[in-house]
């Protein structure tokens, strides 16, 4: 037995022995604080080190850059946490920023070279076990931001890592006109077998004419943003395309989750493929900086939860939601981003705190 499980089994007994890993911290007693107590304590003894001695330490890839802080600049390092795969077959460093509390992997991936990662295999990836419950998880977070997404009739979507088109699949269903791109030719391939009207194109938008000529009404990025080398530059495309009154979705890992603060380099959102990790304040910043108006976020909960099909007892559901509320938001982030004032006017209503980034 590993020394949290004993240390858990001391704390609470076997009562909680049959909850998921995943939401065990967000209904256990005193978890939440003890988990919080934690990451501040470990971010405090860290040491924070100028960007060359960092380099000292590292050795650098084939594909492989030093950054400084890319939402703030900062060039100081907070060395964190050396996640790896199971059998070893990757290894990166993620450091975090000492001035604004950015997460990123460093070295990182140079931009020229993000292909590699999704060269071969991935599209293979993306239609397994990982596909089980994807659609399930876009309807439950259409539905946080609705009515953004109820009707797509008349209306612009781009899906920007499309993969193999699970997303542009219901897009059409509900009426959008939609495309998608990719940086996987076997999931653009896949893609377009699946889609009846809706299209996806290996690149970037600015490689296809229909994409480039923007007008969009929606843009999303379903668990692309921690694949993004550049996100500033991405993101001033994003707002570019954008028509007035558009939105910008995002789901991505979520820095701030529990999950990270009780695992470390363990935590599920440190992956072979990612490369960056937002909280609430550091999306904020990438938006702001942007160009974007405003942006909202909504909870998630798991989506067994929300879909209702949860084995918890009504009581830990109970608990698991006003923990998710009180600590971080989940452990996946749930973002809507607006580009302009028509669009909070248009969909900023309802029970969305809309908070703007420059007022």
């Amino acid at each position: 037995m590993s020394y949290r499980r004993l240390l858990g089994r001391l704390a609470y007994g076997s009562r909680y022995d049959r909850v998921p890993w995943g939401q065990r911290v967000y209904v256990r007693p005193g978890e939440r604080m003890i988990r919080e107590a934690q990451w501040k304590w470990l971010t405090r003894r860290a040491p924070v080190l100028p960007l060359d001695d960092y380099r000292r330490l590292r050795s650098l890839g084939e594909i492989e850059e030093f950054l400084s802080c890319m939402m703030c600049g900062e060039a100081r390092q907070q060395p964190l946490f050396e996640p790896a795969g199971e059998t070893g077959s990757w290894r990166y460093y993620v450091v975090r920023c000492p001035s604004c509390g950015f997460l990123y992997r460093n070295p990182n991936v140079r931009p020229e070279r993000l292909g590699d990662l999704y060269a071969t295999g991935y599209s293979k990836f993306l239609s397994g076990k990982y596909a089980a419950n994807r659609q399930r998880r876009y309807d439950l977070t259409m539905k946080a931001f609705s009515p953004v997404f109820d009707e797509g009739k008349e209306r612009r979507l781009l899906d920007f890592g499309s993969g193999v088109g699970l997303f542009l699949e219901l897009a059409e269903r509900r009426g959008f006109e939609a495309y998608g791109v990719d940086l996987s030719p076997e999931s653009v391939e896949q893609a377009n077998e699946r889609l009846s009207k809706a299209r996806t194109y290996f690149g970037a938008p600015e490689d296809v004419p229909e994409i480039a000529a923007g007008g969009f009404d929606v843009i999303t990025l379903w668990s692309v943003l921690a694949h993004l080398p550049r996100p500033l530059e991405d993101f001033k495309t994003f707002r570019r395309l954008l028509a007035p009154g558009g939105v910008l979705l995002i789901l991505t890992v979520n820095a701030r989750s529990l999950l990270l603060k009780a695992y470390g380099a363990a935590w599920s959102g440190f992956t072979k493929n990612h490369l960056m990790f937002y909280s609430s304040e550091t999306v904020r910043t990438l938006l702001g900086r942007t160009g974007f108006a405003g942006v909202a976020f909504a909870p998630h909960y798991g989506d067994t939860i929300e879909a209702g099909t949860t084995n918890l007892a009504p009581d830990l559901v109970t608990r698991l939601r006003r923990n998710v509320e009180l600590s971080d938001g989940g452990n996946m982030m749930r973002v809507l981003a607006f580009a302009d004032e028509e669009a909070i006017g248009r969909w900023g209503g309802g029970p969305l705190t809309i908070h703007r980034l420059h007022a």
